[in-house]
């Protein structure tokens, strides 16, 4: 209770207070809008946290080693991200549905233990100090990122492409049958998906002095669809009110933050059996939506996510 105690008492005391946690939550609402994209196509691929390794690796690396400004180096890690989503997606995409996921959770454990842990640049397992890092002033460019990438990403499915890739999730036979070319439509969602992991990962570097390979493993990956299935995948807020809510909640109830991943398992099984949609879907946030929020955030379901 004293959390939402001094929200919405004290605001700016809160801010202060709890800038890393509210940093932290715009880098995991990125990361699930990166997963969004991809679900949005129909496709269950699981990258994303292999993705955001090679934006933060290469985020700190070209600070370490060329004189390039910080958002020139987060650039050059993010294309990085889309460049090797492209090209992991030439032979992945050719799976679906569960063989997808394995395969890219593949590439996330190949990522991690055959490159990160055994070349000498990356710190072959010991980590990497980040020599820009600065706690305070990174949040900033979060704030700035979250809505920004919110909004372009939501306009995105309202235009021919999203509903390209709208009617490849509903029936990829349908859709390649009236003229889409599904190949096409399935790689621009994947590489779109990598870019924006990949600016997650660099967006995290200028909050922490110290680059850690266990953060970029199946545990987080897993943790990014939790954030997109206890949210819903209908639409584009569904997986940022999951990933808000899942980080916030060990701060919310203390007692039981040293069992977060315990919590979030349970509350995943809960959603699952008693609201497949998701927090936001039908019955949920969409019936009680703000009259600011445009209706095609929440009205009118699609028939279930790429899950």
């Amino acid at each position: 209770m004293d959390f939402f105690i001094q929200l919405f008492t004290d605001p700016v005391g809160f801010y202060n207070q709890h800038e890393l946690l509210i940093a932290q939550i715009g880098i995991n609402a990125i990361l699930a809008i990166s997963l969004f994209v991809t679900f949005y196509s129909g496709q269950l691929s699981l990258a994303n946290a292999g993705f955001m390794a090679i934006g933060a690796y290469t985020t700190v690396i070209l600070s370490l080693y060329l004189p390039f400004p910080l958002p020139v180096n987060m650039l050059v890690g993010a294309v990085l991200a889309g460049l090797l989503g492209l090209v992991v997606g030439l032979p992945v995409l050719r799976l679906r549905g569960v063989f997808l996921a394995i395969a890219t959770i593949g590439f996330v454990e190949a990522l991690r233990l055959g490159v990160i842990l055994n070349v000498p640049i990356t710190g072959e397992g010991q980590g990497l100090k980040n020599p820009t890092a600065d706690p305070l002033g990174g949040i900033v460019p979060i704030l700035v990122s979250l809505p920004v990438l919110s909004y372009l990403i939501w306009r995105l499915t309202r235009t021919r492409l999203g509903q390209a890739w709208s009617a490849i999730r509903e029936d990829e036979l349908a859709a390649s049958s009236n003229g889409i070319n599904v190949p096409l439509y399935k790689m621009i969602a994947f590489v779109i998906g990598a870019v924006i992991a990949g600016y997650a990962g660099a967006l995290e570097t200028h909050i922490n002095f110290f680059v850690d390979p266990t953060e970029y493993g199946v545990t987080r990956t897993i943790q990014i669809l939790t954030f997109a299935v206890v949210g819903g995948t209908t639409n584009v807020f569904g997986p940022i009110v999951g990933a808000v809510f899942l980080t916030a909640l060990p701060e919310i109830v203390r007692q039981f933050a040293s069992y977060r991943d315990v919590v979030n398992g349970i509350i995943l099984i809960l959603v699952i059996i008693f609201r497949p949609q998701g927090i936001v879907g039908r019955g949920g946030l969409a019936l009680i939506r703000p009259k600011w929020l445009p209706a095609s955030w929440s009205a009118r379901e699609r028939p279930a996510s790429a899950l």
